[in-house]
């Protein structure tokens, strides 16, 4: 078993997800060019309800058999790691199998009465299945996510991706003579495809992984007393039941948010084919850019929860001091410059990337709050490693009513429209993120420099004005050429005076450089 570091596991994540981003925007930015937003809308329109089934599913699950099986590696009790597995994977395989039989039989209805628009019915059938694969994947990426291995779980998700790719858009392309909906339909077939050879990988890395492990039953001398299954299950749920809660009102908050958004959108006077194209062009185009930078998050989210529980476990408050610290500090330095990107280029951003460029008035009005997405993902993942879930789950709460109540207050007024759900969704991102930011600070006592977030606003409009100009004076009769001058020029800008102000150690990235060129190798 290959156990990474901290940082390494984070670089290993950090390398597939940013390799999944840029490879799952081609269908992102072809899809739009085959279905029209409308049928980006039906693609998109059933992933609320699903998100709700896979979080009751694995929204917990994961993270207590990581935080469990970093705990019992720890400990050197291997036949402990085992039972977890074995106990974990019985009842997220069960569950799994009960929700997609459930959906199956209440398709007709859930698409008819939850979904608002019963053309969703193809495509809700064709993502039914993925819920038994991801139910069965999450327990062995959180198995390996325990034991600090980040590799099968990187590579998973590329193999889910490069699958992704060729079905989703072949799929659609092929039905699409048939109706927007059987295309739609077509696309999440292929999102299917993609999981199932997902699962494969992981599979194979599993099997490989217990060969090489001793079997034997008896624990290691000076390891803890073998705990019954019944106790392993209890100290499962104990885990897992928080956490689920707290994303459990997260997804069903952005469940209700779809459904809440069409029918804000129809009592502003907007039809249901447009209400569903403006739906399908926040949730499918907008919303996915301003996710690009969150590859860095989610992988310094996943490799802080086995790092810190064991640092917990050892009451080293001097490293969850510093893990925390560099996880703020990586999120708030990298993702300022494409938030800069998002606001002042977001015209002929979404022009390249979709075809249209009238959707920009919602990137522009989100760009100013990704970095509170950015920082919200380590911040609610410390509260899980730290056995404060609970913390998590009333500030999501928190932020979720306050949401939903703006979004009926504003998207059903004719001058807001979408955008007054824009701004309801801005102020559920600030929200929480400010509550998780209270949360941690009280539980650590933890303080980050000021200073940080000065220089790093001082790079961003340098960076930002530069862009601006290169891309609007005209100097170069090349639109799209100017685009790329001007990305690539803002962002060198800000690299540099990030080192220039310390933000960046010179040395610090050097080795990163050195450390990335090992893991690719």
């Amino acid at each position: 078993m290959t156990k990474q570091s901290f940082i390494k596991g984070t670089l290993i994540l950090l390398a597939a997800g940013v390799i999944n981003r840029i490879l799952g925007f081609i269908p992102r930015m072809a899809l739009p060019r085959i279905i029209g937003p409308e049928g980006v809308g039906l693609y998109q329109m059933g992933y609320p309800f699903m998100i709700v089934i896979l979080t009751i599913i694995t929204g917990g699950i994961p993270i207590a058999v990581a935080k469990l099986v970093a705990a019992a590696e720890t400990e050197g009790n291997e036949s402990r790691v085992r039972r977890i597995f074995r106990l974990a994977m019985a009842f997220s395989f069960t569950l799994s199998l009960f929700f997609t039989l459930i959906s199956f039989l209440g398709a007709h209805w859930i698409s008819s009465n939850l979904l608002t628009d019963s053309r969703v019915y193809y495509t809700f059938i064709c993502m039914t299945p993925i819920v038994l694969f991801v139910g069965v994947g999450s327990v062995i990426r959180g198995y390996f996510q325990g034991k600090q291995n980040m590799i099968p779980t990187a590579v998973s998700q590329v193999v889910e991706t490069l699958i992704r790719i060729i079905t989703v858009l072949s799929l659609a392309y092929v039905m699409l003579p048939y109706g927007i909906e059987y295309a739609a339909a077509g696309a999440m077939t292929g999102v299917m495809i993609g999981e199932v050879g997902a699962l494969l990988v992981l599979y194979l890395h599993f099997r490989h992984d217990r060969k090489k492990m001793p079997h034997s039953p008896i624990a290691k001398i000076g390891s803890a007393p073998i705990v019954g299954r019944w106790a392993n299950l209890k100290q499962l749920l104990k885990l897992a039941m928080p956490i689920t809660g707290s994303k459990l009102v997260g997804s069903f908050s952005y469940f209700l948010e779809s459904i809440l958004i069409i029918q804000s959108l129809a009592v502003a006077g907007i039809a249901t084919s447009l209400a569903t194209s403006q739906y399908g062009a926040l949730q499918g185009m907008i919303i996915p850019i301003l996710l690009l930078p969150s590859a860095l998050t989610y992988s310094l989210s996943v490799s802080l929860i086995p790092s810190l529980s064991e640092a917990a476990a050892r009451g080293d408050m001097k490293t969850i001091h510093m893990r925390l610290h560099q996880s703020l500090k990586l999120a708030l330095v990298t993702g300022a410059p494409f938030a800069m990107i998002m606001l002042v280029l977001a015209e002929p951003l979404c022009y390249y990337l979709y075809g249209q460029s009238q959707i920009a008035s919602m990137l522009k009005m989100m760009a100013p709050v990704a970095m509170f997405i950015y920082f919200q993902a380590p911040l609610q993942a410390t509260l899980q490693a730290l056995d404060r879930p609970g913390s998590a789950l009333v500030n999501t709460l928190i932020g979720s009513l306050a949401k939903l109540a703006l979004i009926y207050l504003l998207a059903t007024k004719p001058e807001f429209g979408i955008l007054g759900a824009v701004m309801a969704i801005n102020i559920n991102i600030m929200l929480v993120t400010a509550l998780h930011w209270h949360s941690v600070v009280k539980l650590l006592q933890f303080r980050m420099q000021m200073i940080d977030f000065a220089k790093v606003g001082l790079g961003m409009m340098i960076s930002g004005w530069a862009s601006y100009v290169i891309m609007y004076s005209n100097w170069l009769p090349n639109d799209g050429m100017r685009f790329l001058i001007s990305c690539a020029s803002g962002i060198a800008l800000y690299l540099f005076f990030s080192v220039v102000l310390g933000l960046i150690d010179r040395n610090d990235l050097l080795r990163v450089l050195s450390l990335g060129r090992k893991i690719i190798k």
